[in-house]
Formats: structure tokens, C-alpha cells, sequence
């Protein structure tokens, strides 16, 4: 049977775009923002109301955007220059002004034809290649700060210390509520599944923060007493996603996976985990916001010369350890070149762990469904293989 909450959350989503127009209607704002970097907190600290822009999976849309931007560029920028172009996204329609951080450099190639071919009002927030910097650290400040200041120009209200320490207070909340049901759903016998919960963390993109902490909590308090999922396989091999964004409307290796018999527990994605795995703001101010942002799990634009100190590695390694992954799967978009780089370098560090790991190439199009689910079945076969002989060595006191 399924959670009833996530049905609430359905229902929730289902209704938003109408809940948007009334608020707009009312005279309040909608800030919609891209990419990873965007300090949240603060738009909800101004009044305004956040929404997360951008969708994948529809090809339609990507060959819609490519009118405008380079066919070099990764599909998921084509397919949000498609939905700003087609205009008929209900969160576009009703965005007031869009944030784009420059962390995805093809995503600030977005910002520039936002604001050319659009005339939608948009702003652009600098991040620093040099973030692990004292003076890349100060930089993203000051840029927090001057983002603070725009938001309180648009809203025409001021973010105060008690706005500030509200805003900070619910997401805090939302975070640990996050971490809470991954948690949960990597259990042996769980009443929830990863791509359920993944489908929980997405709709944060729309939903009004109070409500979507109030159904998070009410989630939490009905997984305690309800029944284990019978579809979650406890021998199934357990797989940490990585790579490059999967946003909503983008579920073709997420389905393949689980179809070819392999788990899905744990993800690094930015699109999922990455922004609740760490964040931590230890100072309520818009500086100890800024730092909770550029300190946590990086996204994988952002250089590291040196593998021995990449976070992001690190952070890999880490939930390998603590979610039992048997195995990773690396997914790349077509010239999404960030993480199509780090994959070499992922690919090795693991092999050190004697980890496996397998990068899937892929785009929007349908036309490479069947390709994937063999290399998926033979990927999954590999890893119960590996789980066979690990038993075999342990039952021989080996």
C-alpha cells in the first residue's frame, strides 16, 4: 500500500502553479533560480517566494532550445532555453525574476539568452574556481551579499535578523528531514524507496517551504508504523549514483537501473542529494550562509587539481562506506563536460577501492534505451557475482 503522505505531496505539486497565480495576483513575487549555488534561504528571508526552474528528459524541448543556444551544449541547457523559449512552463510563467550562480558554466550561457531573447528580469551570482580559498571564500560572500541586496530591491522588503533566522531555522529542518529518509529508505527492510524519496526531494523545487517541512515530518511520523515495501529487494545490489543532473521529467537510467535488478541507495547528484548531504550553516547572517554554501559537497564544475584534496571524492568514498554501495554508476550527459571530465579521474580513485563503477553516456532521446539496459543487466550481474563469491569467501573462513 502505498504512503499516503506521498500522495499528499502529489497533490500538493498538482495544485502549485494555481497556488503561484493567486500569490501573484496578491502582489507577492516568485524568485525562480538554476544551478547549485543560489543561497535560498535567502530569497525565502525576503519575502519572496522560491521555485526552482528547469526540467529534462523531452527531446522536443531540447530541439526547441537548440534554435537558440549551440547543439554543443549539454541537453539539459537546451531543454530549459526550450521551455523559456516555448513559454509555456507553468513555474516560468510565473517567475518574477530568475537567479542563475555561475557554478555550471553552461548554465550561465542560459542567463545570457534569458536575458536577450526572453526579457525576463535575471540576475547572475559569481562563484569562484578558487573556492577552497580564504579569498575565494570572501568573494562568494561579498556576491551573497549583493545578492541579498537585489532580492530586498525586488521584494521591497528588508531581510531582518528575525526574517533571516526564520528562513534558516526551515531549512535546517528540511535538511535533516532529507538526510533522515535516505537513512531510511538504505535500510534492509524499509517501507520507502530511493526513487520515491528522490521524487520527494524534487518537489522542494515548488513547494512553499513551511508546507513541504509540515509533509516531510508527517512522512517521517507515517514511515515509523507503516509496512515494509515488498518491491525493495534486500539482496538486490545497492548503487550510489553520480554524475550529471537529473532533474524532474528525467527518469530513463534511474527506471533502467531498477529494471535490470540493481538498487539505487545513495546519490551525490545535484539535482538530489548533494544540497541537504552537508550543508551546515553555523551562523545566521547572509556571511555564514555563504560560507554553509561554498564549503559544502562541491559540484563537479568546480576544479580541484588535486584528487587527494577533492571533496567530492572524498565525499564519494564516504557514502560508499556508510550506505553499503556495491557499486557506482557514473551517469553523463552528452557535453556536459564537467562531469564527463570527472569521471576519468572518479573511475580511477575508486578502482583503488576496488569499487565498480560504470559511466553511462546518454541524452534525452529515447534511441538508446535498449543499449544501456544491457550494459545496466550486465553491470548488475557483475556486482551479485562479486556478492556470490565475497558469501562463497566468507563461508570457506577464507
Amino acid at each position: 500500500m502505498s504512503l499516503q503522505t506521498l500522495n499528499k505531496i502529489q497533490e500538493a505539486l498538482a495544485s502549485r502553479p494555481a497556488e503561484l497565480e493567486k500569490a501573484r495576483a496578491e502582489g507577492k513575487k516568485v524568485a525562480g533560480w538554476l544551478n547549485y549555488n543560489v543561497p535560498e534561504e535567502l530569497i525565502y528571508a525576503a519575502g519572496l517566494i522560491p521555485v526552482h526552474l528547469g526540467n529534462g528528459g523531452d527531446n522536443r524541448l531540447v530541439e526547441t532550445g537548440g534554435r537558440y543556444i549551440s547543439m554543443m551544449n549539454c541537453v539539459f541547457t537546451r531543454q530549459i532555453t526550450g521551455q523559456f523559449a516555448e513559454g509555456t512552463d507553468a513555474y516560468i510563467k510565473n517567475t518574477d525574476a530568475v537567479f542563475i550562480d555561475v557554478t555550471c558554466k553552461q548554465l550561465y550561457r542560459v542567463y545570457e539568452l534569458i536575458n536577450y531573447y526572453f526579457k525576463l528580469k535575471t540576475e547572475i551570482i559569481g562563484v569562484p574556481y578558487n573556492f577552497q580559498t580564504a579569498a575565494g571564500k570572501q568573494y562568494f560572500r561579498k556576491e551573497t551579499a549583493a545578492f541579498a541586496a537585489k532580492l530586498e530591491k525586488i521584494s521591497g522588503k528588508k531581510i531582518t535578523a528575525e526574517s533571516l533566522k526564520y528562513a534558516v531555522d526551515v531549512y535546517t529542518a528540511i535538511r535533516a528531514a532529507i538526510r533522515a529518509l535516505y537513512r531510511i529508505q538504505a535500510g534492509q527492510e524499509t517501507p520507502i524507496t530511493w526513487h520515491e524519496v528522490y521524487d520527494v526531494v524534487q518537489a522542494a523545487y515548488y513547494l512553499d517551504k513551511d508546507v513541504y517541512l509540515r509533509l516531510l515530518q508527517e512522512l517521517l511520523a507515517e514511515i515509523e508504523t507503516a509496512p515494509v515495501n515488498p518491491k525493495v529487494s534486500p539482496d538486490a545490489p545497492r548503487i550510489l549514483v553520480s554524475g550529471s543532473v537529473i532533474p524532474p521529467g528525467d527518469r530513463k537510467v534511474l527506471d533502467l537501473a531498477e529494471e535490470s535488478g540493481g538498487r539505487v541507495v545513495i546519490d551525490d547528484l545535484w539535482s538530489g542529494f548533494a544540497p541537504y548531504l552537508d550543508t551546515d550553516v553555523k551562523e545566521t547572517s547572509v556571511e555564514g550562509i555563504a560560507d554553509a554554501y561554498i564549503e559544502r559537497h562541491p559540484h563537479g564544475s568546480l576544479p580541484v587539481l588535486d584528487i587527494e584534496q577533492d571533496k567530492r571524492l572524498k565525499d564519494i568514498k564516504q557514502l560508499i562506506k556508510d550506505y553499503k554501495a556495491d557499486g557506482v554508476l557514473f551517469h553523463t550527459l552528452r557535453y556536459c563536460d564537467c562531469f564527463t571530465f570527472k569521471a576519468a579521474e572518479t573511475k580511477s580513485v575508486l578502482k583503488e577501492l576496488n569499487i565498480p563503477f560504470l559511466e553511462i553516456h546518454t541524452e534525452y532521446a529515447k534511441s538508446d534505451i535498449e543499449a544501456i539496459r544491457t550494459r545496466l543487466e550486465a553491470f548488475v550481474e557483475s556486482l551479485k557475482s562479486r556478492r556470490k563469491i565475497a558469501s562463497g569467501f566468507i563461508g570457506a573462513g577464507i
